[in-house]
């Protein structure tokens, strides 16, 4: 998930509920790793001040439960490997324990000795993270009713998809499946009051509309609003809509090696660089494996068959890449130095469907958050990406219709 700057929770004096679900060991790839050498959790008088230090921004939440009282924090998948090195100087905490509570989240459960309050909660970006937590102690009804309180809503487990009826082919228009990355709980990177998951949205509206605009696309969207949607079901949307072509939208933001211009990425084992490594690390949570039905062959059997699928879709995703570059190119918009790049991105790794991720700009230029909020540049890009749709199409219709030899 991209750098923010100033990651806040408007939680002040707030405790929610959340059932009590086991925490189990951890067992993921994570995206963040906690330093416990830069964290601490520490007493100030009868208060309590907790500094979590994370490699990286992830959404996260907070709330409590009662009967013992805790404080429970949940994370967009961070390694709590370190936990037992914290620094914990409190009496205030009892224990301390974290660990996978449902796929792609982790728990940080702190059992208090007594009912507490948030006084205020923070999560401070600038590339690294530090959660800072200030609690004070709180009236035992109160702590409990509180504790007792629904969960909200936009906290639950994301509704499953509704997936697109396939679409008739052949003969019939491109399918394309332009996926805004991040939304809901994950805002992406964050600047100026801006955020990712917005501005990636906006462009993906106006891209569909000039696509359909075009009469030669069918276009779907992963999401249309400001919602979280899973990259299991994102790649799951893709299938379903028959897609011919994935394109997944972000405007990250990084501190490492240049980041300027827009960049097109494609899947590759090893990454370009070590940027692109770091970004597909932020992007990144599960190894999917989607686009053919494995459920009846062994592992080395299914190992063969996505090895073969990708040995054809890989040439026609390379195409893809040169084309899209090329047409952005032709319009004259700012490009990365090096405009198409490789990277694991876990949301590209589907075996069937040419699949790019182009990174429209970074947040963390200034240059390219003007043009990302700019209708007049939007309106070039958007016309380049359509462009190098088209003559992308044309070539591989041609290309997949020669004979085998």
């Amino acid at each position: 998930m991209g750098i923010g700057r100033g990651i806040r929770a408007a939680i002040a004096g707030m405790a929610l509920a959340w059932l009590g679900l086991p925490v189990a060991a951890q067992d993921l790839s994570a995206l963040a790793r906690m330093d416990a050498g830069a964290s601490a959790i520490f007493g100030s008088g009868d208060e309590l001040q907790v500094t979590l230090a994370l490699s990286q921004p992830v959404p996260w939440r907070l709330r409590f439960l009662d009967g013992p009282p805790r404080l429970i924090l949940d994370f967009r998948e961070v390694d709590f490997a370190a936990l037992d090195k914290v620094p914990v100087a409190a009496d205030a905490v009892v224990d301390l324990r974290a660990g996978v509570f449902r796929q792609g989240w982790s728990r940080l459960v702190m059992e208090l000795a007594g009912p507490m309050r948030v006084v205020s909660a923070e999560m401070v970006t600038d590339g690294a993270a530090q959660l800072k937590l200030h609690l004070a102690p709180d009236d035992p009804t109160d702590f409990a009713r509180l504790a007792a309180a629904p969960e909200p809503p936009e906290w639950s487990l994301p509704k499953p998809a509704t997936l697109p009826a396939p679409v008739k082919k052949p003969g019939g228009p491109l399918v394309v499946v332009l996926d805004p990355g991040h939304g809901g709980i994950d805002p992406g990177a964050e600047r100026d009051g801006l955020n990712e998951a917005n501005l990636v949205l906006t462009f993906a509206r106006e891209l569909k509309e000039l696509l359909l605009r075009d009469g030669g696309f069918e276009v779907v969207m992963t999401r249309d609003q400001d919602v979280f949607v899973p990259l299991e079901t994102r790649i799951s949307i893709a299938h379903a809509a028959g897609a011919d072509v994935f394109l997944a939208l972000h405007a990250d933001a990084l501190a490492e090696g240049e980041a300027v211009g827009a960049t097109v990425y494609t899947l590759a084992d090893a990454a370009s660089d070590a940027a692109s490594a770091a970004l597909a690390e932020r992007h990144d949570r599960d190894d999917l494996l989607a686009g053919v039905d494995l459920t009846e062959q062994d592992d080395l059997l299914a190992e063969v068959l996505m090895d073969m699928a990708r040995a054809e879709t890989a040439p026609r995703t390379q195409r893809l890449a040169d084309d899209l570059v090329a047409a952005i190119k032709a319009e004259g918009l700012k490009m990365h130095r090096h405009p198409h790049q490789e990277a694991g991105f876990s949301v590209l790794k589907s075996a069937d469907i040419p699949s790019i991720l182009l990174e429209l700009g970074f947040l963390s230029s200034a240059g390219d958050l003007a043009r990302l909020q700019d209708a007049t540049w939007r309106g070039k890009m958007e016309a380049a990406i359509r462009d190098g749709l088209k003559t992308w199409a044309k070539a591989d219709a041609a290309l997949r219709a020669m004979p085998l030899k």
